[in-house]
């Protein structure tokens, strides 16, 4: 996962081509606030210095966001959306529950908040323990731009992936993502039983804001219409996802 692979040609089939202009390796022009990573916004400053306070270094500061954004937002898959709104820092720092690219997000942007440069990055993974709800919901076990963060610190880009929580891990038997700001934490290859978790097929690359356009019409690109839930979360059975599956029969 270390360059962009050439998109394809311009054609009927053909994806749609990521912005340019967000496109930056310079980590100061990934330090202020934007439309989606609102780190002057009053709830995302005060989610950064809360979860940070105490911590002595840039690393320690990225650790405790990653760790904060990791748990205390639940993961749900079903909560996609197209709604400017739901990807907001801001926004998504009062929420339950979200998917990977809102939690990226957050955690871009409360990083934005205590000064370490951050963007938002995006691959193609194959999920191998994905649950059959969702395989049936997407018709793949290809998930398409998976969005990560990626944060500036030791004077190197590094690749952290809020994802999932921890009580889900334990569900699908996974070790959680642990990130000390020292190196990547990328989804594991395999499960705690050796199976295969994670892949990572493609690297797609890394935005100073959130590219909501191209994503959203990635994703309905590749997926339909039907992957979204805008108006609210789809209303399926799925305790793999549950907040507490008991609750389901």
């Amino acid at each position: 996962m270390t360059a962009t692979q050439p998109l394809p040609q311009p054609g009927p089939s053909a994806e749609p081509e990521p912005p340019a202009d967000l496109l930056s390796d310079d980590p100061a022009a990934c330090l202020g606030p934007t439309a989606f990573l609102d780190a002057d916004h009053p709830t995302v400053s005060a989610f950064a210095r809360t979860v940070t306070d105490g911590a002595r270094s840039d690393r320690e500061r990225a650790a405790l966001l990653f760790r904060a954004v990791r748990d205390g937002i639940r993961y749900d898959p079903y909560s996609v959306t197209s709604d400017p709104a739901d990807y907001r820092a801001s926004t998504v720092a009062g929420r339950p529950a979200a998917y990977c690219v809102p939690k990226a997000v957050l955690l871009a942007g409360a990083a934005r908040a205590v000064g370490i440069p951050s963007r938002v990055g995006f691959a193609d993974v194959r999920n191998h323990l994905q649950s059959e709800r969702l395989r049936e919901q997407m018709g793949t076990d290809l998930f398409v731009c998976h969005g990560f963060t990626e944060l500036y610190l030791g004077d190197r880009w590094l690749k952290a992936t809020p994802t999932f929580n921890v009580e889900l891990c334990e569900r699908f038997g996974v070790q959680p993502l642990e990130f000390d700001g020292s190196a990547d934490a990328l989804f594991h290859e395999h499960d705690a039983g050796g199976r295969r978790h994670m892949e990572y097929v493609r690297y797609r690359g890394a935005f100073t804001d959130l590219p909501l356009a191209w994503l959203v019409a990635m994703l309905r690109h590749h997926y339909g219409s039907g992957l979204f839930a805008d108006g609210g979360r789809h209303a399926v059975a799925d305790r793999m996802f549950d907040e507490d599956p008991g609750l389901r029969s």
